[in-house]
């Protein structure tokens, strides 16, 4: 595997769910809105989802103080209940084109997600991400739990 360029956040982690609920919560903005933020007492007052390719996806998590961070993407492959990949560009951060790339992959009822987020700028960011990420996918665990 050719390593891709910049920093890389790579994480593996099972859900007790179907592939298709587990793909579509990354599609959906309703459901969206529900996990993708950093930790529990912060929200997602928008996300925004063109699902096709070439088609835009927009979310903004909002802090317990207030403080937003908004990030865009482009969806570069859709393939429904196995793989998606978009661009990703937080706003404070425009220069800084990622590729964020996911693997679904389920086997008796569970759900494998493996999401590689690669070009990342600093390795500051990437402990960020890092950080950030392992919360998202907390929370995604508790919104299919939920549901």
């Amino acid at each position: 595997m050719i390593e891709p360029p910049g920093y890389v956040v790579r994480i593996e982690r099972a859900f007790d769910a179907p592939a298709e609920a587990v793909f579509d919560a990354w599609t959906s903005p309703e459901v969206m809105r529900r996990w993708f933020h950093c930790a529990p007492d912060w929200e997602t007052p928008e996300a925004e989802v063109d699902l096709r390719v070439g088609g835009k996806v927009r979310v903004v998590m909002r802090r317990p103080d207030g403080t937003e961070i908004g990030a865009s993407g482009e969806y570069t492959l859709i393939d429904r209940p196995h793989r998606l990949e978009m661009t990703w560009t937080f706003d404070d951060e425009p220069s800084n084109r990622q590729m964020i790339e996911l693997w679904f992959s389920e086997s008796e009822g569970s759900t494998t997600v493996v999401m590689v987020n690669s070009g990342i700028s600093t390795d500051e960011r990437r402990d960020a991400q890092h950080v950030g990420w392992h919360g998202c996918f907390d929370e995604l665990n508790r919104a299919l739990t939920s549901s």
